[in-house]
């Protein structure tokens, strides 16, 4: 099942990215507030409360996103350095430390993984499963597959044209309740 990070790297990619360096604390804040917890919450109970979140209450993640984005851009912090000097970060160390194999022993088991799943699904009886076993792989097939997506970006590169695509694209939805 997705852990509470990578269901805000869906909901809200800018939170996530702040969640992963030096701007965690102000990250974990907007996502507690937009979900309706005190200020003192801490990482635990925002990582609960994502895990419980409603649509509503992902809806109001986006948000908080955008406003954190644009308090960001307000404050001349640019988060799309910060994610790249992350990145950065681990091929430096892969390149320092010369191991070369770690890295790609982990993604040949995401992309292994993310396969056989897959071959799973296709090759089994769905029809016979109830809701919630349904849910479930569908859980572990989405976790897989966002995996199997990091090691893509990994070694290929991943497309800020995608992210800009994505936001535009909820920009342009009308959001519920407005």
């Amino acid at each position: 099942m997705a852990g509470w990070k990578d269901i805000v790297g869906t909901v809200a990619p800018a939170l996530a990215t702040a969640l992963g360096g030096p701007l965690a604390g102000l990250g974990v804040a907007a996502i507690g507030k937009a979900l309706g917890l005190g200020d003192g919450a801490g990482e635990e109970d925002v990582a609960q409360a994502v895990l419980r979140a409603t649509p509503e209450q992902l809806v109001a993640v986006k948000r908080a996103e955008m406003d954190f984005t644009a308090k960001m851009k307000e404050l001349d912090v640019d988060l799309a350095r910060i994610a790249v000097a992350d990145r950065q970060s681990a091929r430096r160390r892969e390149s320092a430390t010369g191991d070369s194999w770690t890295p790609r022993l982990l993604a040949a088991v995401a992309l292994g993984g993310f396969v056989a799943c897959i071959w799973m699904v296709f090759h089994s009886r769905l029809t016979g499963m109830d809701a919630a076993q349904i849910a479930l792989i569908g859980g572990v097939v989405g976790y897989a597959s966002a995996k199997a997506d990091t090691v893509i970006a990994y070694y290929f590169g991943s497309s800020k044209g995608s992210d800009d695509a994505s936001r535009m694209l909820y920009k342009s939805t009308p959001n519920p309740g407005d």
